[in-house]
């Protein structure tokens, strides 16, 4: 193929993946929806929505911030915008596929930094796993301030986080055992998996090599209190909120997270501001406040998801010219 047709093919491909996932966005929703989308955050107090937002792009920040520290053991040092801006491009991929953001996160940093896909992406695996840790974390401490109540929903909804761990551990266990099993053969598909593979798992060992550990834990613990305190200062917005204690707005926020992750972007089978709406109408407030909480905060932050991600992949490919080919 033609060298400059494949330059300008990348070019314009990422940005027409970008305009087709915000038209994936738009298409699926009713025009219901989009109305009581429109006409909660209209009628929300802006002030506090935009602190959420703007806590939620320092969240962003901090964790395109947060890569580096892994990706810097394996030999590489991406450039924090071109960081950021892949993580909000996965943000919006994930808008349209679950769990497809961590790939074309990883495909993006690869085009763009040179950096070996499998290692890129054995990195996000890496903070996933951390993540997940944290989430944990923050349910056991709503779970010692509302215990009866979240134990009871999240039974409802047949949510059990620890059963996830522990998939997501044997699956890497069972990984690594293929590996060892495969590592002599010689046959040519099998060399390729498994270099794919070694890869990906010197990219989810980059933790353990960290010289910066400190540094790493500071942006971890420093995303999740700014996840948290996103949620927190939304309650603000919906004037019959005002009295919904740290308890509740964690047992919303461990919900909501779990909808996030099963969802592509929070719709789906759990729509994120149902049931957050839902929690809220569990600790007996009015189930228009509740879903008024979950519409604006999960329609601010969407849009916001939209805008950065749409102009990610416009910038990433202006900003790196002479990069890709």
């Amino acid at each position: 193929m033609n060298p400059k047709l494949i330059k300008i093919l990348k070019i314009i491909l990422p940005f027409m993946l970008g305009v087709f996932l915000i038209w994936y966005f738009l298409s699926s929703a009713t025009p219901e929806y989009r109305k009581e989308l429109l006409e909660n955050i209209k009628n929300a107090d802006p002030i506090w929505v935009l602190l959420s937002l703007g806590l939620g792009i320092i969240s962003h920040i901090s964790r395109a911030y947060r890569w580096k520290f892994l990706l810097n053991p394996l030999g590489y040092n991406p450039k924090l915008y071109n960081s950021f801006m892949a993580v909000m491009a996965g943000y919006l991929a994930n808008l349209g596929v679950p769990r497809s953001g961590e790939v074309l996160r990883g495909f993006t940093v690869s085009t763009y930094e040179k950096i070996p896909f499998e290692k890129a992406f054995g990195t996000i695996v890496s903070e996933r796993i951390i993540d997940l840790i944290m989430l944990i974390i923050v349910t056991t401490g709503a779970g010692i301030l509302q215990t009866e109540y979240l134990l009871n929903f999240l039974e409802e909804k047949n949510i059990n986080p620890l059963l996830t761990l522990g998939i997501i551990l044997g699956l890497i266990l069972l990984g690594i055992l293929g590996l060892k099993i495969l590592q002599k053969s010689s046959n040519k598909w099998i060399v390729k998996i498994r270099d794919f593979g070694m890869g990906l798992l010197d990219g989810m060992k980059s933790i353990f090599k960290m010289k910066q550990k400190w540094a790493f834990l500071f942006h971890t613990l420093l995303i999740w209190f700014l996840y948290i305190l996103m949620f927190y200062v939304v309650k603000f917005a919906v004037p019959n909120l005002h009295s919904a204690s740290l308890g509740v707005i964690l047992v919303a926020f461990v919900v909501g997270s779990f909808s996030m992750s099963t969802t592509n972007g929070g719709i789906g089978i759990l729509p994120f501001p149902i049931v957050v709406g839902a929690v809220f109408v569990f600790f007996s407030f009015e189930k228009s406040d509740g879903e008024a909480f979950g519409w604006i905060l999960w329609g601010s932050q969407t849009a916001i998801n939209i805008i950065v991600g749409a102009l990610s992949f416009l910038f990433l490919p202006l900003l790196n010219r002479g990069k890709t080919t």
